[in-house]
């Protein structure tokens, strides 16, 4: 939201803080939101990147929604949206404030892969005297959570959800999707989550227990996705911003990242070839997601005040405050003063972002001569 104290221009804050452009992230935005509807699936967007109800509210305010905290859940209930998925297995500890939200109105649907968190949920419903939607976690690449779709337990699961009236559906994450490296590699993740998920809910169904929801859903598998027959949603989250890894793997281009965290130059070690900044990885995160690309970023690329590259010049290094600029490639490190400000790229948005308080938002199709100017400073939800 804007305040009264409102900064003028990216050289104004005390850096490091982080940017986002608006124009780079609503084109995101525009671009899944148009595969989704042309696959024929509602798309429900995962809050846990940006954390903001201004940036949800780019995503047409009030959609239905993923949270991957009860705190975010609890956030964006408060900022109107009644349509949420808390899409990490619910400790049984923590359903006295899902029945807090359902008791407001908020339809919060739980995820779960056990007869025990079944269980529970069928208790807290019955003597809460309400229904609490609850999703059956299908493993689909063996990267996380969740049950195969041979396993015995499924059936069993829902239907102890089902005789409480809480089982709403399936929903599965192609987190390995994260290592596919070739668009073809991305197509397959795609496919095969649509496969496991299909199959969860057609067995569930052949033992005669009612599928509403077939939920999936990553940023690469949601942008290489063709053909969701059988699905009923489909969730992303990173795209709104997108990141180095994500251009690594070929999902985006650099020129489509929408977060860069500000930083300013402290100082230099000509002897080691280093440029020293004032954002370590308290700014950027520790984060080195693009280790095992093909190209290592560090801890992220380096461009001027205005989002240009700079080129050859990378993020190599970080202690907690302190940000360490090196030339590669054979370019010359570039000549710039103390006092000099830069923006970093980062490996992974959700955990950079995660680093900050809000977002200095910006807009890079507008003219500009001086430092680019501030539109507005949004603010994340408290509780992260």
């Amino acid at each position: 939201m804007n305040t009264p104290n409102t900064p003028n221009t990216l050289a104004d804050p005390d850096t490091p803080f982080a940017v986002v452009d608006v124009h780079r992230a609503l084109r995101n935005i525009d671009r899944l939101a148009a595969r989704a509807s042309g696959l024929g699936v509602a798309l429900r967007p995962h809050v846990k990147t940006a954390k903001s109800l201004d940036v949800a509210a780019l995503m047409n305010g009030g959609t239905p929604v993923t949270v991957s905290t009860l705190a975010e859940a609890e956030a964006f209930a408060d900022g109107g949206y009644t349509d949420i998925t808390y899409a990490v297995g619910i400790d049984p500890h923590k359903l006295p404030r899902v029945i807090a939200l359902l008791r407001r109105g908020v339809t919060l649907r739980v995820l779960l892969d056990s007869t025990e968190q079944a269980t529970s949920v069928a208790k807290a419903a019955r003597e809460a005297g309400l229904r609490i939607p609850a999703q059956i976690e299908i493993d689909c690449d063996g990267h996380r959570g969740g049950l195969r779709t041979d396993a015995p337990a499924l059936v069993d699961i829902g239907r102890i959800l089902h005789d409480a009236d809480c089982l709403d559906g399936v929903l599965t994450h192609a987190g390995e999707s994260y290592f596919a490296y070739a668009r073809e590699e991305q197509r397959l993740a795609a496919e095969n989550e649509r496969d496991t998920a299909v199959t969860a809910a057609a067995k569930l169904r052949a033992a005669g227990l009612p599928v509403h929801t077939v939920s999936v859903g990553s940023t690469p598998t949601a942008h290489a996705a063709e053909d969701l027959t059988g699905v009923t949603e489909l969730r992303a989250g990173n795209y709104v911003f997108f990141d180095l890894v994500m251009a690594g793997l070929g999902v985006c281009r650099l020129d489509d990242l929408a977060l860069s965290v500000v930083v300013t130059v402290i100082g230099h070690r000509p002897e080691y070839g280093w440029i020293l900044t004032d954002g370590g990885w308290m700014a950027m995160s520790r984060d080195r997601g693009t280790a095992n690309q093909s190209q290592d970023q560090g801890y992220g690329l380096v461009t001027d005040l205005w989002g240009n590259l700079v080129p050859g010049l990378v993020m190599s290094a970080a202690s907690q405050e302190h940000g360490t600029l090196t030339a590669r490639d054979g370019a010359v490190l570039p000549d710039l003063p103390i006092g000099t400000r830069l923006r970093i790229l980062p490996n992974h948005a959700c955990a950079t972002a995660a680093q900050h308080r809000g977002y200095h938002v910006v807009d890079s199709t507008l003219p500009t001569t001086d430092a680019p100017a501030v539109q507005a400073v949004w603010d994340r939800v408290s509780g992260w």
